[in-house]
């Protein structure tokens, strides 16, 4: 096991939306923003933004990894084009204030006909409904999804419903 192995999820944390360079096996290296570290394989998933072409993502496997160095800090548009890379298409056209609101109505609209709605994940994107269902942004009844498939239909044709009356 290499010191990059060794390393605690903490630590690792403290490279995402940095643009790194990784020195690897077999004097290998890689160079990119890094977008997280998998705390299990302690893998790195850098990502690159070549001119005129789509994003470019690279994983290097942890027990390749020899050394990473950070070289530069992301600013504030940086880390908002690394947050949007793994988006669905659908809420890349809604501006992040548009799938707030989008999120509070829903969310209103779920509490008022008394159906039990809770806000999760670190930034409370995800909707939960009665711990059995998650909402995700764009928040359509695609972007539902739970193991209960009688709760998964109800919940999307109420969802359904409600955005056929906004319109």
């Amino acid at each position: 096991m290499n010191d990059w192995q060794k390393k605690s999820p903490l630590d690792w944390e403290t490279y995402v939306n940095k643009r790194v360079k990784v020195a690897a096996d077999e004097k290998n290296e890689y160079e990119g923003w890094v977008l997280t570290v998998d705390p299990v394989s302690a893998s790195v998933v850098l990502a690159n933004f070549p001119e005129n072409e789509p994003v470019s993502i690279l994983v290097v496997l942890g027990h390749a990894v020899q050394e990473v160095n950070i070289m530069q800090d992301a600013d504030d548009e940086m880390k908002a084009r690394l947050s949007r890379i793994f988006e669905p298409e659908e809420s890349k056209a809604y501006s992040p204030e548009e799938l707030h609101k989008r999120k509070n109505d829903l969310k209103k609209w779920l509490e008022t006909n008394h159906i039990p709605v809770t806000e999760q994940g670190e930034s409370g994107r995800t909707l939960c409904v009665a711990g059995v269902l998650t909402i995700d942004p764009p928040y359509s009844p695609e972007e539902c999804s739970s193991s209960n498939e009688i709760i998964l239909s109800r919940v999307q044709g109420l969802i359904q419903s409600y955005l056929e009356k906004q319109q």
